[in-house]
């Protein structure tokens, strides 16, 4: 198995990602509440997120915690966000930057659920 090594492996990933997201029980239907059509737009701006993130690729623009702060979520939400993104990450790359990617995956959990927990004092 390769590592992630462009922007068409983050596609690849970002695909995989979100069609197990859309399948799961918890976390789909609060994807489907926000993303009520054509989900391409939120697959390319996930896609701009990740080059960013794994290899400093300017063009994400956005406040992802602004997008989430309204939502009903909590640390089960992030759990198992983060369960199908290791999934994810694992079946189809091995490799510093496939571990990069889980790595941050968690620390960008991390932020939320704090700030999340945070904002509801």
């Amino acid at each position: 198995m390769e590592d992630i090594r462009n922007k068409d492996d983050i596609r690849s990933f970002v695909d995989e990602f979100y069609r197990k997201v859309r399948q799961d029980t918890l976390i789909g239907p609060v994807f489907a509440e926000v993303i009520t059509g054509d989900w391409q737009p939120h697959l390319d701006k996930m896609y701009a997120f990740w080059n960013g993130v794994l290899f400093g690729v300017p063009g994400f623009k956005g406040n992802p915690f602004a997008r989430h702060a309204p939502l009903i979520i909590g640390q089960e939400h992030f759990d198992q966000w983060l369960i199908l993104f290791t999934e994810t990450i694992e079946a189809g790359f091995s490799g510093p930057v496939a571990e990069e990617a889980v790595k941050r995956a968690h620390l960008i959990a991390q932020v939320f659920v704090s700030k999340l927990t945070y904002r509801g004092e």
